[in-house]
């Protein structure tokens, strides 16, 4: 036997020791059937790979080609029209015999138990069950919810009071401002996720913007003003917002936000697009309009 291939099977055989003993020395619970697949695997691949590389690295050294040449070549280098090797043949059919058998019928596979998929059913079934008892929730049980929330998910960036700490996050219980307004007329706005398409600057100017500006910052209570009207195709006639065209203004749009996270002068909040059910949603945004200095 060609000396070469002698060393490359001492060579597999030592690794095949080692391995078993590393995993010995780990105290990896072998009555697992997923560790001895993982075993055999990796043993397979070891013995596979030194034995089909000692083969051929043997065969280059010691034999010269042969066969029926292509009538194609490539500056002089040419093709035989020899068959695949039977090994690689077989290789190859048995990687597809077992990924099909994996994939399919193995206690691994795609239909088998799986804990993401029952903890992802629990929760989907528990928010179900969560939407429907309070899918008529009155204000209070809306705001102490919001408040439950607030507390855990938001409070963090925004503050306990919703004040920003400082310029960290934005300070939600300033409002819309007339001066926040008014820059973001003069400026245009395209922070919100969920509205791609942003707010083209100088939509307005002068009275009318000062006008517009004053019916957003009051939480676009009582009658809109004609200057407002110009606003309203985007935001809705009262500032209630449209889907997927313009935000609300009469408060924070807290669920567009949510869906779609937001970009500031200090940093980017990220969406929150599975987080939150539609009432939590409802919980936030009815806690933070609450928040006043």
């Amino acid at each position: 036997m060609n000396s070469f291939i002698v060393k490359s099977l001492i060579f597999t055989a030592i690794l095949m020791i080692g391995t078993f003993v590393v995993v010995q020395q780990m105290h990896i619970d072998m009555s697992d059937p997923i560790n001895w697949i993982t075993m055999i695997g990796a043993l397979a691949i070891a013995g596979l790979s030194f034995g089909v590389s000692a083969k051929y690295l043997a065969q280059m050294q010691n034999d010269t080609a042969s066969g029926e040449l292509a009538d194609e070549n490539w500056d002089g280098i040419g093709e035989y029209k020899n068959e695949l090797p039977s090994g690689w043949a077989f290789s190859f059919l048995g990687v597809m015999i077992w990924g099909a058998w994996y994939f399919i019928l193995s206690p691994y596979s795609v239909n088998a138990f799986s804990q993401i998929g029952q903890w992802n059913e629990e929760v989907k079934a528990y928010n179900t069950k969560f939407e429907e008892m309070h899918k008529n929730a009155d204000a209070a049980t809306l705001q102490e919810m919001g408040e439950s929330i607030f507390l855990v998910q938001c409070a963090p960036c925004h503050g306990v009071t919703g004040d920003g700490l400082s310029g960290k996050a934005e300070d939600l219980t300033a409002g819309h401002t007339k001066q926040k307004v008014l820059d973001v007329i003069a400026n245009g706005q395209n922070a919100i996720g969920a509205f791609p398409g942003g707010m083209p600057p100088g939509m307005a100017s002068g009275a009318a913007a000062e006008k517009a500006a004053d019916f957003v910052a009051s939480g676009c209570k009582g009658d809109a003003p004609a200057e407002f009207a110009v606003c309203a195709g985007c935001h809705g006639a009262n500032g209630e917002g449209i889907p997927s065209v313009g935000p609300k203004l009469a408060g924070y749009d807290v669920a567009s936000v949510l869906a779609g996270g937001k970009k500031g002068k200090i940093g980017v909040m990220p969406a929150f697009t599975t987080r939150f059910t539609p009432v939590q949603n409802k919980a936030l945004e009815t806690y933070i309009s609450s928040l006043k200095r």
